[in-house]
């Protein structure tokens, strides 16, 4: 029982010890303001959040998850297509998708420059 309560004694000071030592370590100043601050899209998140930012972004990272969520859902097609039904599923899926790809086109959506 005394070896137990020596080692929590033990573990707990220890930690107190190396926490202490860290923070006079550290080097955080008020210098460092800019380096610590979470950055967003590059947007300064210290000014107002009503600016407007380019629908380009917003569009082109839209289209991002489309077709990462298009590959993730690609990836085990091979494994699957055992029966008609799957072939016929994997069939709809890809008019789909081309579907959705060509009205992007068309759009314009995946002009990057004017």
């Amino acid at each position: 029982m005394k070896i137990t309560l020596l080692m929590c004694l033990f573990s707990l000071f220890l930690s107190f010890i190396l926490s202490l030592i860290s923070m006079t370590i550290s080097k955080k100043t008020m210098l460092d303001k800019e380096k610590l601050s979470p950055f967003e899209c590059g947007f300064n998140p210290f000014s107002s959040s009503r600016i407007p930012f380019s629908l380009r972004f917003f569009l082109i990272s839209i289209i991002f998850l489309i077709f990462d969520v298009e590959i993730a859902l690609l990836l085990p097609i091979p494994f699957i297509l055992l029966t008609k039904f799957s072939i016929f599923t994997f069939s709809l899926f890809m008019i789909i998708l081309l579907i959705g790809l060509f009205h992007e086109w068309n759009e314009g959506a995946l002009e990057w420059a004017n």
